[in-house]
């Protein structure tokens, strides 16, 4: 079955960096797009990044261009998010997802706190 374990989330000061991983497994990891999302209390689920199976094509939501970057290891079937000068609106819990046979999956979430 599909899985999806995120890690690296924590309390960081703004400005600071982090690195989020997410371990897939029970699928073809270098065949699927890989996304994160991150949802903060009270908001939606948004999607902040995405990396294609296919030259590691990748997308970022407006509000994360130029700080975030998404990237894979296919041989360790994990993707990372590397997230840099953090901002306070940055505070949220951040999913990993996938779209695997008509199903999405999700991770648990690993919880990320901007503070000072």
């Amino acid at each position: 079955q599909v899985q999806l374990v995120e890690s690296g989330g924590g309390l960081v000061q703004p400005g600071g960096s982090l690195t989020l991983s997410c371990a897939a497994s029970g699928f073809t990891f270098e065949n699927y797009a890989m996304n994160w999302y991150r949802q903060a209390p009270g908001q939606e689920r948004d999607a902040v990044a995405t990396i294609s199976s296919v030259d590691d094509n990748t997308w970022y939501a407006e509000s994360v261009k130029g700080r975030f970057a998404i990237s894979r290891d296919n041989a360790k079937n994990t993707v990372y998010l590397q997230m840099n000068s953090l901002k306070p609106e940055d505070a949220a819990v951040y999913y990993c997802n996938v779209y695997v046979q008509r199903n999405y999956y999700w991770g648990q979430g690993t919880q990320v706190t901007v503070s000072s």
